[in-house]
């Protein structure tokens, strides 16, 4: 199977474009199938049957692995087979009516209001430092951006005056609005503190660091993770608990549902529905 994986790889490479995270990730796990279709003794890709594609996945959920890892890992399989029935390299699709095992959703971690506000207060000295970290913090509540894009933004994305930022994700791009708090914010930073920031060096991007450099996503969870301890919240927050919360807060206030959903960038009005199941609970 080592040359029609490697095939996989250059198709996933050079025709579909795939990222590299994606690549790495699809050719580690068929290099994990292949080692152990081996051990079963198949060595040819036109002899793996569905018998032997489930007898794999049990073998998996028996070492332990993660429901959502066995999902990856199967979604890497049925796409190196399609490829390979399509290329011609196999009569049939072996992987076609292999199902996944279910994923249990986690209910998404929503902070209250007091939570939030508390959050926010954190940041509260003069420095350049705690003034990003303000405006940063105000910045993500305020229009439930994903972190990426937080820490994506570019001076050019930020209407200052008129209170909105642009967000790109590759082909589509989307105006979010932010408040006077919010403004108040990145007006402070932005009157001399980015600059101290970056010590005179040029750069396109809104946030940096201490060392005049982007921010970094890495960065930015150390910054959350303190500022959430120095506030008392118990529950285990990240940046994405942020982007819940405002979308969870602005359902609970009466937002439609369709606002909310062009406000987070979903493509799926059924991926924004988890907050309206959160205003439900919380009016019983």
């Amino acid at each position: 199977m080592t040359a029609e994986i490697k095939g996989f790889v250059e198709y996933l490479e050079q025709v579909k474009e795939a990222s590299r995270n994606t690549v790495v990730s699809y050719q580690r796990d068929l290099m994990q199938l292949e080692a152990y279709l081996k051990d079963q003794g198949i060595t040819e890709v036109g002899k793996v049957t569905k018998t032997s594609l489930n007898s794999y996945i049990l073998e998996l959920e028996k070492e332990g692995k993660a429901t959502a890892t066995i999902s990856r890992e199967l979604a890497a399989i049925k796409a190196f087979f399609h490829y390979a029935f399509r290329e011609g390299l196999i009569r049939r699709d072996p992987s076609e009516f292999i199902k996944a095992p279910r994923v249990e959703k986690k209910a998404p971690v929503i902070l209250t209001l007091a939570e939030v506000n508390s959050l926010l207060e954190q940041p509260r000295g003069d420095s350049a430092k705690e003034k990003r970290d303000k405006a940063m913090l105000e910045l993500l509540y305020a229009t439930g951006i994903r972190v990426s894009e937080l820490i994506g933004l570019q001076m050019e994305d930020l209407n200052l005056k008129v209170g909105y930022i642009v967000c790109r994700d590759r082909n589509k791009e989307r105006m979010v609005p932010f408040g006077k708090h919010v403004k108040a914010a990145l007006s402070s930073y932005l009157n001399g503190s980015r600059e101290e920031l970056l010590k005179g060096s040029p750069s396109p991007w809104l946030f940096v660091n201490c060392n005049g450099n982007p921010m970094s996503r890495q960065g930015f969870w150390k910054l959350i993770k303190y500022y959430g301890q120095k506030a008392g919240i118990q529950s285990d927050i990240t940046p994405h608990t942020l982007r819940h919360s405002f979308a969870a807060h602005l359902v609970l206030s009466g937002a439609d549902i369709r606002a909310v959903q062009a406000m987070l960038g979903h493509s799926d009005a059924a991926t924004t529905q988890i907050y309206a199941s959160y205003r439900e609970k919380a009016l019983r």
